[in-house]
């Protein structure tokens, strides 16, 4: 393989695949690796900061892989680090080089706030995606005309042609579901999202069809939880959970709100999380029931 489809851990020697994902996770594993480096050379945060004339938090932002690299950086660091072993500095300056490169997404950053623009980069590297949506029916499964009336809520006063941008954006993200590689995607729904009408009756009689499409897919499961179920798992409201190929990556749970969003990567953090999303699909309806209750809602709108 070459740099930029594979690079070689100066730690253990391992190879790590990068075939997988853009950018985001390019940056998310080489930070990984910048930080093994750095925690076995015995530098702290400040002291490598210092060595690339910033701080501790900037090398927190870069092993998190939340910013880009500057190679001169990332040279400096692996001098600091002690490697010295020409082939592995190169890999690892092709990878930083490789990581700046801006996603299909870039082409929507004017509409993207960097929070979610962080997520559709996450969103495109994964190998699984689990979620829990309790007032939408998740991004990656709606119609047009569904995402135009829920795009609408929150921008009310953007021109057409934003609103227009905005489900364009939409639209190509779903084309994750049926890419080759294409990652696991299981929902659960609260089935009041599938009951409010948003965008009138005839757009979400087309929103509950897709729907009914969709479950079919070899890759995606869907289980919609009852409104007879009252209380359950996820009371404190939705959430993401994303898993990625490489294992040298942490769990991420994203948590989205108002004007920002939350990534959790700590492991007790994200196994809570996984646990509550474990029991929602105990309580959840099976899957296997999923075409047969977007039928009868069907039926009803």
């Amino acid at each position: 393989m070459t740099a930029a489809s594979a690079s070689t851990d100066p730690v253990d020697g391992s190879v790590l695949d990068l075939r997988h994902g853009g950018p985001t996770v390019l940056r998310m594993l080489l930070g990984a690796q910048l930080r093994r480096l750095r925690i076995a050379a015995g530098i702290s945060r400040d002291e490598a900061g210092a060595s690339i004339r910033s701080s501790g938090s900037k090398i927190s932002r870069l092993e998190l892989g939340r910013t880009g690299f500057k190679k001169r950086d990332v040279a400096d660091l692996l001098a600091l680090y002690g490697v010295s072993d020409e082939d592995d500095r190169e890999a690892l300056l092709a990878l930083a080089l490789q990581a700046n490169t801006p996603g299909w997404w870039h082409n929507y950053s004017d509409l993207l706030p960097s929070w979610f623009e962080v997520y559709i980069g996450l969103e495109e590297a994964t190998s699984i995606i689990r979620t829990y949506e309790v007032q939408f029916v998740p991004g990656l499964f709606q119609t047009e005309d569904y995402a135009r009336a829920v795009i609408l809520l929150g921008h009310t006063n953007a021109p057409d042609t934003e609103i227009e941008r905005r489900v364009d954006l939409r639209m190509q993200r779903q084309h994750l579901l049926t890419k080759p590689d294409a990652p696991r995607l299981w929902a659960v729904v609260d089935e009041a999202a599938l009951l409010r009408p948003l965008g009138g009756r005839p757009a979400m009689r087309h929103q509950l069809q897709r729907l009914i499409e969709i479950s079919g897919l070899p890759n995606v499961t869907l289980q919609i939880v009852p409104l007879r179920a009252g209380g359950h798992s996820a009371a404190g409201g939705p959430f993401t959970i994303l898993r990625f190929p490489d294992q040298e990556l942490p769990d991420v749970v994203y948590l989205e709100q108002l004007t920002s969003a939350i990534y959790l990567e700590k492991r007790d953090e994200t196994t809570s999380y996984m646990e509550v999303m474990d029991r929602l699909c105990v309580e959840a309806e099976p899957a296997s029931s999923t075409a047969e209750i977007l039928g009868a809602i069907l039926k009803q709108s």
